[in-house]
């Protein structure tokens, strides 16, 4: 059985499709998001938001995501009407844990963070994602430069090991998931480790895992708001 459903039209006729496949015999279904090209036979930059939007975000991920942590926020925000960029230690396919694959947009490399108004941290595999994107320079420099000029951080699950290794966790309250020494690496850099669904410090969100991410999305919306009222504010 394989099911398409286009998930996003924008106003330039370019078109995102999700393709769910059930393999026979089993119950797991196969994701992949892809981009199209638009009726004129260009190929839009993903096709899924307003790219003159005010507002963006990036996510800094890699293979063997939370496939979970990463679609929530990245959809809750294209329907807020940023625009999103998925940036990754190269443009390869990413897959999740469960399946689902992704067509990044950006290198973790071509990020200049003051062009991005948030910046997200999920969770994955502890040898996956997170162990990749911690190693990564320019991903700890990108989390300096947010946390120096005190922008939104949201980080979940194994996310907040590239605070630890970006330095920016000490004297701050944050969680993380319980295990694979996550906190013990926060509290030996000087973070203050919680056992919370949702720990908000400042410019700093962070939760435990996927079943989180209802609190954890409802305080970094706060977040997104707080930063579409600046802005308004600065226009007004």
């Amino acid at each position: 059985m394989e099911k398409t459903c286009p998930a996003w039209k924008s106003g330039n006729g370019s078109v995102l499709f999700f393709f769910a496949t059930a393999q026979p015999g089993s119950s797991r279904f196969f994701g992949t998001i892809q981009k199209f090209v638009s009726p004129d036979n260009q190929l839009k930059y993903r096709g899924l938001t307003d790219t003159t939007s005010k507002f963006k975000v990036v996510v800094l991920t890699a293979d063997k995501f939370e496939d979970m942590e990463v679609f929530f926020p990245f959809f809750r925000l294209l329907e807020q009407g940023w625009l999103a960029d998925i940036a990754t230690p190269d443009l390869k396919e990413i897959t999740g844990e469960h399946g689902y694959i992704l067509q990044p947009d950006r290198t973790i490399a071509e990020i200049d963070p003051d062009k991005y108004d948030l910046l997200i941290i999920p969770g994955g595999s502890p040898g996956g994602a997170p162990a990749t994107v911690r190693k990564i320079k320019k991903a700890q420099d990108i989390a300096r430069s947010f946390f120096e000029n005190n922008k939104p951080v949201a980080a979940i699950c194994h996310g907040p090991w590239t605070l630890v290794s970006a330095g920016v966790v000490k004297g701050r309250h944050l969680t993380s998931f319980w295990h694979d020494g996550v906190p013990g690496k926060i509290k030996k850099a000087g973070g203050i480790w919680e056992d919370n669904e949702v720990v908000v410090d400042g410019n700093l969100v962070t939760s435990r895992w996927p079943m989180d991410l209802p609190a954890f999305m409802r305080e970094m919306m706060k977040m997104v708001e707080q930063v579409e009222h600046n802005h308004e504010r600065k226009e007004g």
